[in-house]
């Protein structure tokens, strides 16, 4: 190789790496989801690997309220979309044709979710932060993950955690999917689409160290 082989090869290498450090960040693929959004990133990222879409007409509604069914069917995708072993209807208010059928199927199999005392999901209801740490406590036990444990006591509402949820918060907490804001959980609030992109993000991408 001659000494003019080599320096061409050095620019082209050159120049490659000037274009990757010039190539603009990836814009935002929907309308109301700013580039420098804090849940920008999660929000394609979830996108990207079909685990959660927009909502129509180009918008993702990262404000919007997420639901039960929701929250179940991005469980049931990161999980790989696995058939439930039965077929039949398991809860009266979750008909075999609806959309997240599959996943209250397969959720309810798991153990995820156990639907109330009157045998209904409830899949529209909104959901609040600590039942969703709750369904993710109970998904990483079904697939014999270990589970953290973190510590309530930093947070000043932490007293305002339902009882039945204190374990899965630990665990949201501990595994890094819940951060809470100025030393508080809210685990009364409910959760937004855009929060939930984040968690799930947080889920799928394993920790530094």
């Amino acid at each position: 190789m001659n000494i003019w082989t080599q320096r061409l090869k050095a620019g082209l290498c050159a120049l490659c790496l000037a274009a990757a450090f010039l190539t603009p960040a990836l814009a935002s693929s929907y309308t109301d989801v700013a580039d420098d959004a804090w849940y920008a990133s999660a929000v394609e990222s979830m996108r990207t690997q079909g685990i959660m879409q927009g909502t129509g007409g180009g918008t993702f509604s990262p404000d919007l309220i997420t639901d039960r069914a929701t929250v179940v069917t991005v469980l049931w995708k990161i999980a790989g979309s696995p058939a439930a072993a039965g077929t039949g209807q398991i809860f009266s208010d979750v008909p075999t044709d609806r959309w997240y059928a599959q996943a209250v199927a397969w959720a309810y199999e798991l153990g995820i979710t156990t639907g109330t005392d009157k045998g209904e999901f409830r899949p529209a209801d909104q959901i609040t932060r600590e039942q969703l740490a709750v369904f993710f406590y109970r998904y990483d036990l079904s697939l014999g993950h270990e589970t953290a444990s973190g510590i309530l006591d930093l947070y000043v509402d932490a007293d305002q955690v339902s009882s039945w949820a204190v374990d899965g918060m630990r665990h949201a907490i501990g595994a890094g999917i819940v951060e809470g804001s100025d030393y508080q959980l809210s685990p009364q609030a409910t959760a937004t689409r855009a929060e939930l992109a984040v968690m799930l993000d947080r889920v799928l991408t394993p920790a530094a160290g």
